[in-house]
């Protein structure tokens, strides 16, 4: 069978065809292209997150075709009128494979933009080429194309913002000197003095080659880039800097009408200042208050959150609003509004930071019921639908209608709540239940006070699906509560803090991870073993930057469950006064106050980044390093995972890491450490190992857990052996 011929194609011009002229683009003598630039969450549709005063790096994928020499710059400002905001340039290194970094620090808190400009440079695509020119004749072409690059330069010097006269007359008179040179005449060979030939015509241009390459000239012509045809990255890029507290914070967490020393006694915010110097004293830099408003009566719940209350029950912080006031007001019994101001001073100068709880919903008596009804989703028998968390039920709570017409007044007054306590001095908001409100008022509000107040953080206490957390965070959630209380297994605690330190939420998710809360009493602390209580916060306190307890539930082994099965503590703070004895035997403040002390002298458990898991070949013992940014400090924590039995094993520490090379470390790998010292800081024993498995035996009963710093052997006089 014969395949048919095809049939020809002619092609016509445009305009003879009758089809639409070409569409051409922008330029097409801009030949770079920035390809990405990263960190880019949901490719810039959120802000990425970093914290003032530190470096904050940007990679960008950026090539052209060919050979020539490509310039990028990074480029950033606060955030303002991009016309009027002059961006702050910086350039970016090439890393390999078509990959730039450079980074920029934020001052200050707030928001800021940053994008990347790249060019085809062709007074450095000029000078590479040169320097593999070594025919005379080559060179002294060459040398008249720079005289003309750098002419150009000179030109520029004179028009550019600032110009300087000094800068363009030695521009000048390099491009004339490369010129003068290029044109001369050519030499004539000459013998030296043993008769041999010398070709003065390399000697001349090489010479005239080492005045081209000239370094100091070279950088002064690199000043004035030719940028006509730079292409600049689709999109400037968003940024939030935080204060250091976004990265780095230890929470306790008290109720403060439980802080009377005596029993019976309703607590105030004067017993809680007496109570500061002991939290302080434990390390802690956040103390965080569940809500301290007026507790509705209509529907109160009783104690262990019975339905139907007693006359002295005090009911839940967290059905807001009575007679008293609603958001904005203080329950009478804590103390008043000055009484608070005092407190938050007092708390600063103890180097604490009060957070307070923002719960949107309401009781059924507080004022925003029948001020506001339309706030409010009513069913058709007149009630209003309370709230509910499945599988939990809040009858004590009504929730806010946020598809309601009146939905710019009610975004507009909570917005009032939060300022309303900046306001008192508060600086730190840790937000009730937020994926049970609308996403894009998160985004609105946090947005709108970060603007106003730009070292407010706020803490999202979401224990929800993955996706909805993680869109809390991009929205603007300063940090995020996690799944860290259900990880126990070491391969649950393994995969869950890889993704959490160098998965995509990286750039925007700061976990802040807590062992217990007043709503969660899991069941692997019901044992009341204080080998759990001990282990569960090491792990918290060394796998994470930010972590918090509901204290003194946790420091005095609170373990007993409302029921079997049961998630809630038996006699719940939630629903009535207690009395912590604080002085009580076996309290774990001191453990705790090591653990902290620890985390403060060690930056390398400061952030969350620097994460590795080490092999270790006993399932119920886990092991991790933390190395700080600039790989000064290490720390390496082993974690028995049995409460009630000596665990042993071995456990891989390889020595290039130690030595500070490997495949985390920057350049060539550092040779092999010899030996280096291991420091436990909880046992203050310490031990030198050296090659790559190392020993490790763990008893629960006397101590749980190794946190080591790793000290590197050195040298010094007299062959005495230190380590640093």
């Amino acid at each position: 069978m014969t395949t048919p011929s095809p049939t020809p194609i002619l092609l016509q011009p445009a305009e003879a065809s009758g089809s639409a002229p070409p569409r051409w683009p922008h330029d097409g003598r801009a030949r770079a292209v920035v390809e990405a630039v990263l960190p880019a969450v949901d490719g810039g549709r959120f802000a990425a997150k970093c914290i003032a005063g530190e470096p904050f790096a940007v990679t960008a994928h950026c090539f052209t075709d060919g050979h020539d020499a490509l310039r990028v710059v990074l480029q950033w400002r606060a955030e303002g009128d991009a016309a009027t905001t002059a961006a702050t340039e910086v350039p970016m290194q090439l890393l390999g494979n078509d990959e730039w970094q450079a980074s920029f620090v934020p001052p200050v808190p707030g928001r800021y933009h940053y994008t990347v400009v790249a060019w085809v440079d062709a007074f450095d695509s000029w000078r590479r080429e040169l320097v593999r020119r070594v025919d005379p004749d080559d060179i002294r072409i060459a040398a008249r194309v720079g005289a003309l690059e750098i002419a150009a330069a000179a030109k520029r010097a004179e028009s550019a913002e600032g110009a300087n006269a000094a800068d363009r007359a030695a521009l000048v008179e390099w491009a004339q000197a490369l010129e003068d040179g290029a044109l001369a005449p050519a030499p004539v060979a000459r013998n030296d003095e043993s008769d041999s030939t010398i070709d003065v015509d390399a000697e001349q241009a090489d010479a005239l080659k080492a005045l081209a390459l000239n370094e100091e000239l070279a950088t002064l012509a690199a000043r004035y880039p030719d940028r006509r045809h730079a292409v600049r990255f689709r999109t400037e890029l968003p940024l939030v800097a935080d204060p250091e507290r976004a990265r780095f914070s230890s929470w306790y967490e008290l109720f403060p009408r439980s802080a009377a020393p005596e029993p019976g006694r309703h607590g105030t915010f004067r017993d809680v200042m007496q109570r500061l110097p002991a939290i302080a004293g434990m390390g802690f830099d956040v103390l965080y208050f569940p809500p301290i408003h007026p507790i509705g009566r209509e529907q109160r719940k009783g104690r262990n959150n019975a339905l139907v209350a007693q006359a002295d029950d005090v009911g839940s912080p967290w059905a807001i609003g009575a007679a008293e006031g609603g958001h904005k007001s203080i329950l009478p019994a804590l103390g008043t509004a000055a009484d608070f101001r005092e407190l938050v001073t007092a708390a600063r100068a103890q180097g604490l930071e009060v957070a307070l709880d923002i719960a949107f919903q309401c009781a059924p008596d507080h004022p925003y019921v029948t001020e506001h009804p339309d706030w409010f989703r009513w069913r058709p028998d007149g009630t209003v639908q309370y709230a509910e968390n499945p599988p939990k039920k809040y009858q004590d709570i009504y929730p806010f209608h946020f598809e309601c017409d009146d939905w710019q007044g009610l975004w507009a007054e909570l917005k009032s709540i939060f300022m309303h306590w900046v306001g008192e001095g508060v600086r730190i908001f840790r937000v009730d239940n937020p994926h049970t409100k609308a996403l894009p008022f998160w985004e609105w509000v946090i947005t709108e006070i970060k603007r106003e107040q730009p070292d407010v953080l706020f803490l999202s206490e979401a224990f929800t699906r993955p996706k909805v957390m993680h869109g809390l965070a991009k929205r603007g959630f300063s940090q995020s509560y996690t799944y860290y209380t259900w990880r126990n297994t070491k391969k649950e605690l393994t995969e869950y803090f890889t993704e959490l330190s160098s998965g995509p939420g990286r750039d925007y998710f700061r976990p802040n991870v807590w062992p217990n809360t007043p709503d969660i009493l899991h069941e692997h602390l019901q044992g009341g073993e204080p080998a759990v209580f001990m282990s569960r916060l090491v792990l918290a306190g060394t796998l994470a930057a930010s972590y918090g307890i509901y204290g003194p539930a946790y420091e005095l082994l609170e373990h007993l469950p409302r029921h079997a099965g049961s998630e809630e503590y038996l006699d719940s703070e939630k629903y009535q006064l207690r009395h912590w004895d604080h002085d009580a035997p076996g309290s774990l403040a001191p453990f705790i106050t090591r653990i902290n002390q620890i985390r403060k002298e060690n930056p390398a458990l400061q952030s969350d980044g620097g994460l590795r898991f080490l092999q270790i070949d006993n399932p119920h013992l886990i092991a991790y390093a933390k190395r700080s940014a600039d790989g000064r400090n290490t720390v390496v924590t082993v974690v028995n995972l049995d409460a009630h039995n000596t665990q042993s094993g071995w456990v891989n520490l390889d020595a290039t890491w130690v030595a500070g090379g490997g495949d985390d470390a920057e350049g060539e790998a550092a040779a092999p450490a010899e030996r280096w010292q291991m420091h436990d800081l909880l046992s203050q024993q310490r031990f030198v190992w050296q090659g790559d498995w190392h020993f490790v035996q763990l008893d629960p009963h006397r101590m749980p857990a190794h946190v080591f710093v790793v000290r590197r052997h050195v040298r010094r006089e007299h062959d005495f052996d230190y380590f640093e």
